[in-house]
């Protein structure tokens, strides 16, 4: 019997693509940093380590892992069944101008374990939305 499991993402770092950074040079054969800035120059930059692009997908490449795990024991319905849930968790909002707590999404990616830095400084008193709710309501439905 052929084995129809599909195969695990790498674990491995991979880098998105490192380069050199080269500044356009100005009149005098050197590169002009008040016209250029770094600012501009932080567009190009690659990956400086092959473990930060790791680091910086690193929730995309568990879950990744995850639903492989979850197709290869259980079957294609478990991954297809909880994409389907994240979808639904993520539209769930309150009412505009109120701070929701997005507890079902971070129930189901897992999140509601880790204790983060939005967690202790995303106070909800300190939001600048708050405002008119009929009329956030109104612009929310289209109606403004």
């Amino acid at each position: 019997m052929a084995s129809t499991s599909i195969p695990y993402p790498s674990v491995k770092p991979q880098p998105d693509g490192s380069h050199e950074i080269k500044l356009p040079e100005g009149p005098y054969g050197v590169p002009d940093m008040m016209l250029n800035g770094i600012q501009s120059s932080r567009s190009k930059l690659g990956t400086v380590h092959p473990l930060e692009y790791s680091e910086k997908h690193w929730q995309e490449n568990k879950l990744k892992m995850d639903f492989a795990m979850l197709r290869n024991t259980q079957g294609i319905h478990m991954p297809l069944r909880l994409q389907m849930e994240r979808s639904v968790a993520q539209k769930i909002n309150r009412l505009p101008g109120m701070h929701s707590s997005h507890l079902m999404s971070d129930t189901l990616s897992g999140r509601d374990e880790i204790i983060d830095f939005e967690d202790i400084l995303n106070d909800p008193a300190d939001c600048e939305a708050i405002g008119d709710v009929h009329l956030l309501m109104e612009r929310k439905s289209g109606l403004l």
